[in-house]
């Protein structure tokens, strides 16, 4: 028994609505000879006869009214797949407008807009704070964000888990720490601190403190390149989180905060999709690099815990 193949279903088709095999040649471009080859051919596959022969044209048998059914959904189906690639090729580039703060866009954000390349155009980037970001994305005015705190979410806007990130601390070369693995907060009593803002409740990173002490901040920079400019030269330690690692200069000595506090929740946000199918097609993008910053995420995750050893 021989296999149903395309040209034979698209063959088997034509004659049957024709009723004629010549007709269903001259349509198809083919010789008569050739159709009544795939005939044949398709007859074999389904081991019964799929025609019968009449004077004035051929009528299909039970048997090929069950193969022309099945035609209709396969020659459909390609039909349709060939429309969506050739949608593909008119369809303007994708954009999506994304944000997310400081550190996220030292190695998260741009490894995701890396490997979305082939299929997002543009990505605008926008870099801010948590709240300016969430604001953001509630006034349209960004797709996605990535966020450390999402506080009581507008209406409209979802947030989705994206990481547990954990909170370290960066020490200079020669440092006490610089040989830890780990460190518990009431050791950090007594060190200087280079922060970014002078209020401990800020979402600015730099110091940590378990309530019990009030932390000494010797330099305030909220410059990522200026914090650790003064790690390196001896000024001070400062916290940083996981996602930055990859970044960070090779000289500076990074210590696991021995606490179950010590990490941060990154967020991804969003407006919440509707029912509209457009809707749906304007959030596919969405939905790729969504799925790329989980994918970076991991291997992030990955690089802390090697570094960390």
């Amino acid at each position: 028994m021989g296999e149903f193949t395309i040209t034979g279903l698209r063959v088997v088709r034509e004659a049957a609505r024709s009723g004629s095999f010549s007709t269903a040649a001259e349509n198809l471009g083919y010789t008569q000879s050739a159709v009544s080859r795939q005939i044949a051919l398709m007859e074999r596959a389904a081991g019964r006869a799929l025609f019968e022969r009449q004077a004035r044209g051929v009528r299909a048998t039970e048997a090929g009214r069950i193969v022309l059914r099945h035609a209709d959904a396969v020659l459909g189906g390609l039909g349709a797949a060939r429309q969506e690639l050739d949608d593909l090729a008119t369809r303007p580039p994708a954009t999506l407008r994304v944000g997310a703060f400081s550190t996220a866009m030292a190695a998260l954000v741009p490894r995701a807009i890396a490997a979305t390349a082939p299929r997002l155009a543009r990505v605008p980037l926008r870099e801010g704070t948590s709240p300016r970001l969430l604001s953001a994305v509630a006034r349209g005015r960004l797709d996605l964000a990535v966020v450390s705190e999402t506080g009581n979410l507008p209406a409209g806007v979802e947030a989705a888990p994206l990481l547990d990130d954990p909170l370290l601390v960066a020490v200079p070369p020669g440092h006490i720490l610089a040989d830890r693995v780990e460190v518990a907060p009431a050791e950090l009593r007594g060190e200087r601190w280079i922060a970014g803002s002078t209020e401990l409740s800020s979402t600015l990173l730099g110091v940590w403190t378990d309530a019990t002490w009030e932390p000494e901040i010797a330099f305030v920079a909220r410059d990522w390149f200026a914090k650790l400019g003064l790690v390196a030269a001896g000024m001070g330690i400062t916290v940083v989180p996981g996602i930055a690692v990859p970044v960070l200069p090779p000289g500076i000595a990074l210590v696991r905060i021995d606490h179950p506090t010590a990490v941060r929740r990154t967020c991804i946000i969003y407006c919440r999709a509707t029912p509209d199918r457009d809707q749906d097609v304007r959030h596919e993008p969405r939905r790729i690099f969504t799925e790329a910053l989980r994918d970076v995420a991991a291997e992030l995750a990955a690089e802390v815990r090697h570094r960390l050893r």
